[in-house]
């Protein structure tokens, strides 16, 4: 049977995974550097601080209209559909499915907190963990139902944010959107001091992100990116079991629509001169492009990981992608080295092209030291600490 008429062997359904989780993983960096180097506000309003024109400009440029929101949104669907393979897999050894899911999700909010507090508050795990809590009881839900659901949750925190566009006067949103230069000037010397005092900013808006913005926001966004990927995964679409046709179409379809929504939110903020009261309404633009954009990376990936299950670029993903857990906090601890006062210390003094540059060198260390990690253990070692802590044993970590 071939790849063009059915499903594919079940070897390159992993790589498939894998590497779309490795592809996923990389290009997270590309925003997070942003805010790993930047004042937070640089995410919501790319004018508010550091230069933006030139090659800086065309940094942000590229960023956003191939990168931002579209991999974390890509990472956040394959969550959803790893919360599917992992109850079946449990449940097909006869355990206690929803009780080491429990555990499992339960260990990923410690791990997250810990990542929070301790070393940064762009922290994602904290939202995965529990907002799975919630979702793994749809997965008996079918495909259809699913992106049914996941559409309307998805769609609140973007009607919110309109509602709140079309609502707010142009001061209220100053405020929040266009920061004072000292409150910004103040972020650059917390983060450019030591641990202890990088405490002020990073407690409370830790603890914002995990209150108020969750149950404003993340949650929705989570919640419906998971369940769309519950969705995709029993479709078939994430396990690379659909023909090459539709991986094609998928990946011209859901590219060429993407990035057209995004750059269409790009000339309408530009044309709005980047006035506060259009940046939440420019925001949906790239809101709704993220996940065609992301459905275009997926049909990519599989078609890549179809064709060279064994080649270089795809086992290198497929690598990065069977350490995403630690390869996700690696790139906090390089970052914050970098950037932060315990550290370097170059927060607040990196332009936009060269935090992009660094990227790509943090990128060159990662695949192949994840590469050559799998060549002599099993895990990567976050992946096999979650493993001991959910299955409370001591799973074997070194190959042989």
């Amino acid at each position: 049977m071939t790849a063009e008429s059915g499903p594919t062997p079940p070897s390159e359904r992993i790589v498939a995974l894998d590497a779309l989780r490795g592809f996923a993983l990389l290009g997270i960096l590309v925003i997070n550097i942003r805010l790993f180097s930047m004042p937070e506000i640089v995410l919501s309003n790319p004018t508010a601080y550091g230069e933006f024109t030139g090659a800086n400009y065309w940094a942000w440029f590229a960023g956003h209209v191939l990168a931002e929101q579209k991999f974390i949104t890509l990472f956040t669907i394959l969550f959803g559909g790893g919360v599917l393979l992992f109850t079946r897999n449990a449940e097909q050894k006869g355990k206690d499915a929803l009780g080491l899911f429990f555990k499992r999700s339960g260990w990923l909010v410690v791990f997250g907190l810990v990542h929070a507090y301790v070393l940064w508050y762009g922290d994602i795990l904290v939202a995965y963990g529990v907002t799975a809590f919630f979702v793994v009881f749809l997965r008996d839900h079918d495909a259809r139902s699913l992106f049914g659901l996941a559409i309307v949750l998805l769609a609140i925190p973007s009607l919110t944010e309109v509602s709140v566009a079309l609502t707010s006067q142009a001061g209220d949103l100053a405020s929040t959107l266009d920061p004072p230069a000292s409150t910004l000037q103040s972020e650059i010397e917390t983060y450019r001091s030591g641990w202890v005092e990088q405490l002020d900013h990073r407690v409370p808006t830790s603890f914002r992100r995990q209150t108020e913005g969750y149950l404003g926001y993340t949650f929705w966004r989570v919640a419906g990116a998971m369940i769309l990927g519950m969705a995709l995964f029993k479709e078939g679409i994430l396990t690379n079991e659909r023909s090459s046709r539709f991986y094609r179409r998928l990946a011209v379809g859901g590219g060429v629509v993407g990035l057209a929504l995004t750059l269409a939110g790009v000339a309408f903020i530009e044309t709005n001169d980047w006035a506060v009261d259009s940046i939440l309404l420019w925001q949906q633009f790239n809101y709704w492009g993220s996940f065609l954009l992301a459905g275009g990376y997926i049909g990519a990936i599989m078609l890549l990981s179809r064709r060279f299950a064994g080649g270089a670029v795809t086992g290198g993903l497929a690598a990065v992608g069977r350490t995403a857990f630690s390869n996700y906090i690696l790139q906090t601890l390089v970052a914050t080295t970098i950037f932060y006062g315990h550290g370097l210390g170059q927060f607040g003094q990196v332009t936009r092209a060269e935090a992009l540059g660094l990227v790509v060198v943090i990128w060159l260390v990662q695949i192949p030291l994840s590469v050559l990690w799998l060549r002599y253990f099993r895990f990567g070692p976050m992946e096999w600490l979650w493993r001991l802590v959910t299955y409370e044993s001591v799973p074997p970590l070194r190959r042989g």
